[in-house]
């Protein structure tokens, strides 16, 4: 593994998470999902092998919504915190209409922090939300 000792210092890392992919089994249905919660439009990439839906950023970390072999939606591992933009409320009313359920309402973790709340979204995968009101 090598010596942690060895005076290199580290390279800095600006943000421990540069991608992220949500799987789906149903692209269309879990497609449709964080467009509504978000009010948003995802440029589609869909080939023979899989598909794929695009957050759509300008700056910042970007990820998608991916169906096809190996991907497994999931409700334990990993939690993945979205940005619930100015208030997560906003986005969070909208996941029962759209077929998840909220298994944490919103919550606040403190002044400072801000709120998060956790969904299950329509294909079955555990998720979070974050904004600071």
């Amino acid at each position: 593994m090598g010596d942690l000792r060895s005076g290199k210092k580290a390279e800095k890392i600006k943000n421990y998470i540069s991608w992220f992919e949500i799987p789906a089994i149903d692209f269309k249905e879990a497609v449709n999902f964080y467009q509504y919660i978000f009010g948003i439009t995802m440029q589609q990439n869909i080939t023979a092998s899989n598909a794929m839906a695009y957050f759509p950023t300008t700056t910042g970390i970007g990820g998608a919504v991916v169906a096809g072999s190996g991907y497994v939606p999931s409700d334990s591992g990993s939690l993945i915190y979205l940005n619930g933009g100015v208030n997560l409320s906003l986005v969070l009313d909208k996941v029962e209409p759209a077929g998840g359920r909220i298994i944490m309402p919103k919550t606040l973790i403190s002044e400072e922090a801000g709120y998060f709340a956790v969904f299950i979204d329509s294909q079955g995968n555990k998720l979070a939300l974050h904004s600071k009101n």
